[in-house]
């Protein structure tokens, strides 16, 4: 499912299994100090992005983030299931480093091609995260909404409707943006002021 327009996501901020460099999905460990100041520092970067809903993973790295940033900028929020994190299966924990090294894989194409036969379907994490991301789009046509979820969540949409992976920071936000029918995936800049994108065709 396709989104019908142009929305936001969030990757959460870190934890001490990011700090690590550990495969993180379903495991619920908490912001660190690191994540809670990029959790605040994002609010710098969202204030003038026109955000007027929030919607986030139930995971509390994610919730968490979101609820700092939605009492920033005074704007509801709530929680789905269907941001939850990628299930690494028999991968959850693992230095994600040296599994690469393992299997002789560099890139983000490589490691989903290696994941474990137990865990979520990447195809079904990518179907499940666009679908929410599109109800929740079609249930609030006139809100603009930042989707705080998880970096498999945001490389697996990325990739399904750009065609390709890109570079996600914690606390980082960016804009899923729909021209036409042609999308791009652009970081949010303090300076940037929303928008909107020209109809859907």
């Amino acid at each position: 499912m396709t989104p019908a327009r142009s929305f936001y996501g969030l990757r959460h901020g870190a934890t001490d299994w990011n700090r690590e460099g550990r495969f993180q999905g379903r495991t619920d460990n908490p912001l660190n100090e690191d994540g809670l100041r990029q959790a605040h520092e994002a609010v710098a970067m969202l204030r003038g992005a026109g955000i007027s809903r929030i919607v986030a993973s139930p995971l509390v790295r994610a919730s968490r983030t979101a609820e700092i940033i939605a009492a920033a900028i005074s704007v509801p929020l709530a929680i789905d299931d269907g941001l939850i994190e990628f299930d690494f299966g028999s991968f959850e924990g693992l230095p994600v480093r040296d599994l690469m090294i393992k299997h002789g894989v560099k890139s983000a194409t490589g490691l989903v091609s290696i994941l474990p036969a137990d865990g979520e379907s990447w195809d079904a994490m990518t179907k499940r995260s666009l679908a929410c991301v599109s109800a929740w789009l079609d249930r609030h046509p006139d809100d603009q909404l930042l989707f705080v979820c998880h970096d498999a969540v945001m490389q697996g949409m990325a990739n399904a409707l750009c065609g390709s992976y890109f570079k996600n920071s914690h606390g980082t936000p960016f804009r899923y943006v729909r021209e036409q029918a042609q999308w791009r995936v652009e970081q949010v800049a303090i300076a940037d002021r929303y928008s909107p994108s020209p109809p859907a065709t």
